[in-house]
């Protein structure tokens, strides 16, 4: 997805009330947390709140990201959060040192999903608890659709899975989780909602300045997922939606908590 301003903004929405509000009733004080492409850290915040006085520890491939996250655990006085640039599919703790991994939107762009959930099995306690929560494309949507307005979603679904990623991931966890090993599997659903003025303008100039920037539509274009033409006919169609009084858009996301055994 990269790391533009426009995408900071989006990651800067995000917390742990909003965003792990499935993980936090397993959260309790003393708990050893990693939070696994953590980005600027806006969820780890709130995640090591709720475990004080146990540690979080943050990893993203992202070195710039690990830096964002620091300063936003130093200005909160988060001092039992923690923050390292690594790679999920070989994680430099030893075996059995968490009691819970978090990851959100982390899953859904790693190509070996088997690699990354069999490392997080090593770094958990037997019996510790594996969280995530990842995108669910096909049920995400722009209503009223103007016309082919889907047909992006599509597209955008396309593009991910061209770079090796699960743009379904969010639907698929529960079945992954069990074939991984984990047990008492639960799943669930939650949309991620923009209906108020501010949300409308915003999700509008996230789309805008992400997937219609040269970058994107230049690697749509190169896989032969979309031509110049789609796109300029798309963005027609989202200022059209935007300026509509009943507007309404939502990300769709899948969750699931798994035990080691």
């Amino acid at each position: 997805m990269g790391y533009s301003e426009d995408f900071q903004k989006l990651l800067r929405r995000r917390n742990a009330q909003t965003n792990a509000s499935h993980l936090l009733p397993h959260l309790k004080p003393g708990l050893q947390v990693l939070d696994l492409g953590c980005g600027p850290g806006t969820i780890s915040m709130g995640l090591a709140q709720a475990v004080a006085p146990g540690e979080v520890h943050g990893v993203d491939i992202e070195a710039s990201q690990i830096a964002l996250a620091q300063a936003a655990a130093s200005s909160g006085g988060h001092s039992n959060a923690v923050f390292q640039a690594g790679d999920a599919t070989a994680l430099a703790f030893p075996d059995h040192t968490f009691d819970i991994v978090h990851c959100h939107a982390v899953l859904m762009h790693i190509p070996d999903t088997r690699a990354v959930l069999a490392e997080i099995i090593r770094v958990l306690k037997p019996g510790g608890i594996l969280s995530s929560r990842d995108l669910i494309a096909d049920s995400s949507f722009f209503e009223p659709d103007m016309g082919d307005l889907g047909s992006a979603w599509t597209t955008f679904s396309a593009l991910l899975k061209a770079n090796g990623g699960h743009p379904q991931m969010g639907k698929e966890l529960k079945h992954l989780f069990h074939e991984a090993g984990f047990s008492d599997v639960t799943a669930s659903a939650s949309f991620e909602a923009y209906s108020t003025p501010e949300d409308i303008e915003f999700l509008h100039h996230f789309v805008v300045n992400w997937f219609f920037s040269p970058d994107t539509v230049k690697a749509a274009t190169q896989y032969g997922l979309a031509s110049q033409e789609q796109f300029d006919h798309w963005l027609s169609l989202l200022d059209e939606w935007k300026a509509l009084p009943g507007a309404f858009g939502t990300f769709a996301w899948g969750e699931a908590i798994g035990h080691r055994p």
